[in-house]
């Protein structure tokens, strides 16, 4: 792992944070975890990282039944495709869970919702355009990313890769 900390060489990690370290570590992967403050939108995000907003992978908590719950990771210039989300899972309705809901199914905030570390084991559905390529996903804490390869965060988590997006309007 490379860590980039604060110029006063501090670290302030959140238990969340620590989770996700953790989870990170005991996967074997590279990574490079990156502070860099709150921001405000996912397009801050990307450009305090210095990336463009398609390498930042969002993730979206999805509910597709009482206590059924999936992760979805999309690059950050697109949204969820319903229609194929559905189609892939065979189930007919689906929802986005409220705040309150995500943070008790993955321990963590919106805004810091991450693959690794969450306190409950979820199913992870990978849109199609991140493989292949050095993504950055949420750290588990506001202001914190973890840039990896698509490859080795879909390989360790055992994800399913499919075309689950579309252009955000």
């Amino acid at each position: 792992m490379t860590e980039q900390t604060p110029a006063d060489g501090t670290e302030r990690r959140t238990e969340g944070e620590a989770r996700v370290v953790a989870a990170l570590d005991a996967t074997g992967v590279a990574y490079t975890r990156t502070r860099h403050g709150r921001v405000a939108s996912l397009a801050e995000a990307a450009a305090a990282r210095g990336i463009a907003p398609a390498d930042l992978l969002k993730t979206i908590v999805v509910r597709r039944g009482d206590d059924d719950f999936l992760l979805v990771l999309l690059p950050g210039d697109r949204t969820i495709s319903w229609p194929r989300l559905r189609a892939l899972l065979g189930v007919s309705r689906m929802s986005m869970p409220d705040a309150a809901t995500a943070l008790a199914v993955t321990g963590f905030e919106r805004g810091t919702i991450t693959p690794f570390g969450t306190t409950r084991t979820w199913p992870v559905v990978v849109d199609e355009r991140a493989v292949g390529r050095t993504v950055s996903i949420g750290g588990g804490g506001h202001g914190v990313g973890v840039t990896l390869a698509a490859d080795d965060l879909v390989r360790v988590l055992g994800a399913t890769v499919a075309d689950v997006s579309e252009p955000q309007a």
